[in-house]
């Protein structure tokens, strides 16, 4: 497995972690992103990564252990009794395993800055579950302490990007930074988050 996709496994299994903490009661909780819930959180990060490997394997996605279709950036439809557990475990692996497929390396990806080949946007791959990881813990009382190496990583390679990301679809405007504050504090703040 390549460092990519190692990255990605790791943060992969810190939100499949999130998910399996989640009490039945938390579900419906308010998240730290705006008129979303802990569910809608979860649902965002598999959807979001479904269509990815949908795009880099030249497919269409499919219904996913209960979680419907949706057009990119907005929320599928999900049965009540949908798996996000079976759901993220399964299309976290495909995803990591694309990771590592050089017949994928080139599909065109959109981003924030246009689209790119897959294989230009696999170092911030883990960027998306790693900020939700956070808003998962946060919304239901889970452990919100991140991966360090993870969040070094992914803010590092997204400072460049900074002025790109300040999007509604994207990230909102940061937050000021506490003094004395950790990296993984410095992060959210980055992204928008407000983790005091």
């Amino acid at each position: 497995m390549s460092a990519q996709a190692e990255r990605f496994r790791r943060a992969a299994d810190g939100f499949q972690a999130r998910i399996a903490a989640v009490p039945a009661d938390r579900w419906n909780a308010p998240s730290p992103c705006p008129a979303w819930t802990a569910r809608d959180v979860a649902v965002h990060v598999i959807h979001e990564a479904r269509r990815v490997v949908a795009t880099v394997r030249g497919a269409r996605p499919a219904e996913l252990h209960g979680i419907g279709l949706a057009e990119m950036g907005t929320l599928p439809a999900t049965a009540p009794d949908a798996d996000l557990a079976a759901a993220w475990e399964e299309i976290s692996a495909a995803l990591t395993a694309a990771i590592d497929d050089p017949a994928c390396h080139t599909a065109k990806m959109p981003t924030p800055v246009g689209e790119v080949p897959f294989t230009d946007v696999i170092e911030v791959l883990p960027e998306d579950v790693l900020i939700h990881t956070w808003d998962l813990a946060r919304a239901t009382g889970g452990d919100e302490r991140l991966d360090p190496g993870l969040v070094a990583h992914v803010h590092e390679h997204l400072k460049p990007m900074d002025e790109a990301l300040r999007q509604p679809w994207a990230f909102g405007p940061k937050t000021p930074v506490p003094d004395g504050a950790d990296p993984q504090t410095e992060f959210l703040c980055f992204v928008g988050r407000n983790p005091n």
